[in-house]
């Protein structure tokens, strides 16, 4: 609504993080600064790497969230979600993407998100789902 407000125009919010089961849902919406400040993706990595260390369970899940507002005082924003499930690895593989893609492992293509081509990658994330259903539900 800030922006909203700032600009006269309508304004478009994104969050997003990445959650694994066996650490109770982090890092989660503290993703981009996991390893604290400065925010360090190589740092993030390697802290989720260490907190991961000796668990099985490597389920994990990246959330978006899109909130879209015609004006500041828009009654109704519109709210989508999406997920993108996958599985984290020890090992980064991959020259694509950014954060965690290195180490998501996506398991019915064997490759890591950034190992994907990037237009396969806006295909199944969690930002392209929220943004497929954003576009829907303006058309509507």
């Amino acid at each position: 609504r800030h922006a909203a407000r700032a600009t006269g125009l309508p304004a478009l919010a994104d969050d997003s993080g990445i959650c694994v089961t066996a650490l109770g849902g982090a890092p989660g919406v503290l993703s981009a600064r996991y390893a604290g400040e400065p925010k360090s993706d190589a740092r993030n990595n390697e802290k989720l790497i260490a907190d991961l260390a000796g668990k099985a369970d490597r389920r994990a899940h990246y959330v978006a969230v899109l909130v879209f507002v015609r004006h500041a005082d828009d009654p109704q924003p519109i709210i989508t979600e999406g997920e993108f499930h996958g599985e984290i690895i020890d090992t980064p593989r991959g020259e694509g993407g950014f954060g965690y893609d290195p180490y998501f492992l996506v398991p019915d293509r064997g490759l890591t998100v950034a190992e994907l081509p990037t237009e396969e990658k806006h295909a199944i994330s969690h930002r392209g789902k929220a943004l497929r259903q954003l576009v829907a539900k303006l058309k509507q």
